[in-house]
């Protein structure tokens, strides 16, 4: 498994609100993205409790990931907890009230990727010089487009672009999405925030992954994110890849 990842400010921002995890170690191969809203602190802080929240619960349950099973339920045991944190957290400080996070995670076992999705980051997989989006975005924006009231070519500047629908920490509740994955050897697994998918499109991404993969994983995430720069760099930019060996597939 050959790892990359990347998280820029961006152009516009004062302050990075994404969070990542990316795993060094073989027996715990977990990635994650958040993208925190909020207040100018507010989407900082819901984005890194998520993220090590998430990542200190999978931690001290480790013993319990042993079926594929096992590991949905943990996850989302680890969701719902990082939910309720921030949500309690929110009230505790004025500043923080209404926080939240988005959360795209993925947890590979048994040559299978597990994805757990809330809100609009994204996961993408490219397979044989093609490019699939794994993930549906949590947005207004897309239940518009699934319901007919707008074209996707309308969806791209339209005003209420960034209202997402789903995400971590603004209620009690949360519902989550779940999707398994099988991999084979050579596939590139892709994890961003929004900064990148708002920016760049899907024909770029495959074009940027598929033809430089005689680099490193760093080398194309930075090159991802240094085309949603060029494109405008309105947001944060986070962006996790992976591409999958031998080694993984075992």
């Amino acid at each position: 498994m050959i790892v990359g990842a990347v998280s820029d400010i961006g152009l516009r921002r004062e302050n990075n609100q994404d969070s990542m995890f990316t795993s060094t170690e073989g027996d715990f191969p977990l990635f994650i993205v958040a993208d925190g809203m909020g207040g100018h602190k507010a989407g900082d802080i819901a984005s890194r409790m998520a993220v090590e929240g998430i990542v200190k619960y999978l931690k001290n349950n480790q013993d319990r990931i042993n079926s594929e099973e096992n590991i949905k339920i943990l996850i989302r045991e680890a969701v719902e907890y990082v939910n309720t944190e921030i949500y309690l957290e929110s009230f505790e400080v004025p500043e923080y009230l209404g926080m939240g996070t988005t959360i795209t995670l993925a947890y590979i076992y048994n040559s299978k990727v597990f994805v757990c999705h809330v809100g609009d980051s994204r996961a993408y997989l490219v397979i044989n010089k093609k490019i699939k989006q794994i993930t549906e975005d949590h947005t207004l924006v897309n239940e518009l487009i699934k319901n007919g009231s707008i074209t996707p070519a309308e969806a791209i500047n339209h005003p209420q672009k960034n209202l997402i629908t789903r995400a971590i920490g603004t209620s009690c509740d949360i519902e989550m999405d779940f999707y398994t994955i099988n991999i084979r050897k050579d596939d590139v697994f892709i994890l961003c925030s929004d900064g990148l998918s708002n920016m760049v499109g899907e024909d770029s991404i495959l074009d940027v992954v598929s033809n430089n993969l005689n680099k490193n994983m760093n080398e194309i995430c930075n090159s991802l994110v240094e085309l949603a720069k060029e494109n405008g760099g309105k947001d944060n930019i986070t962006v996790i890849g992976i591409k999958f060996d031998d080694e993984v597939l075992k």
